[in-house]
């Protein structure tokens, strides 16, 4: 009887050797050979399964922010207690998470913003709903910034959506100046914790933090 292939499980496999090649060599210098070979199939294999690069590099982004969500959620276990851990704690994990302070988030970091450059002139990538996870990380961050304010945790004042696109921006900026060696993780850290003290200081509260 010949074995059923789990469709699903060899695109995940394609999608990760792209993934792969692409924290190597930078999204611009990948292509279809390359991603057949590094992940042991055949070129017709991945054709069959995305049929243009494009498709390809889609469904590699949404990999890999599948992934970040899952840091993420690791990241805010360990800072405090899951779900139960407070707005802060979790707009620390989203926003740390995106520095590129290890391999993963080297790569996830490199993908994205070669993703984002490509575009620009790529009409073919500029097509793909591209935009559609960092809105849903702005609305994200803008969520917890009103759960917060609403908690007397953050400054009433504040514009809860501006200041989510300012730390998204400040977050992308950051991770960048990591990966051409500009500054330290450490120096990128302090700056995204400075600004969250900022947002996360009640006027007129002095124990607020």
């Amino acid at each position: 009887m010949p074995k059923r292939v789990d469709h699903e499980e060899r695109r995940m496999q394609i999608a990760e050797a792209l993934v792969r090649v692409a924290g190597r060599r930078g999204l611009h210098g990948v292509g279809l050979r390359d991603v057949a070979a590094e992940a042991g199939v055949s070129l017709r294999l991945v054709q069959y399964y995305f049929e243009t690069k494009e498709k390809l590099l889609l469904y590699g982004l949404q990999h890999l922010a599948a992934g970040f969500g899952t840091r993420v959620t690791a990241r805010m276990q360990a800072l405090g207690d899951g779900d139960d851990s407070g707005p802060r704690t979790a707009i620390e994990a989203l926003l740390l998470e995106s520095l590129p302070t290890d391999e993963e988030s080297r790569v996830f970091h490199l993908v994205y913003t070669s993703y984002a450059v490509l575009s620009v002139t790529d009409e073919a990538l500029a097509a793909q709903p591209f935009v559609d996870n960092p809105n849903a990380a702005e609305d994200a961050l803008a969520g917890l910034l009103r759960q917060a304010q609403d908690e007397h945790l953050a400054d009433p004042a504040m514009d809860p959506r501006i200041e989510a696109v300012s730390l998204l921006t400040m977050s992308a900026g950051l991770g960048t100046s990591i990966l051409v060696g500009q500054r330290s993780p450490q120096s990128a850290t302090a700056v995204l914790q400075h600004h969250l003290d900022r947002l996360f200081t009640v006027p007129g509260r002095a124990d607020s933090n």
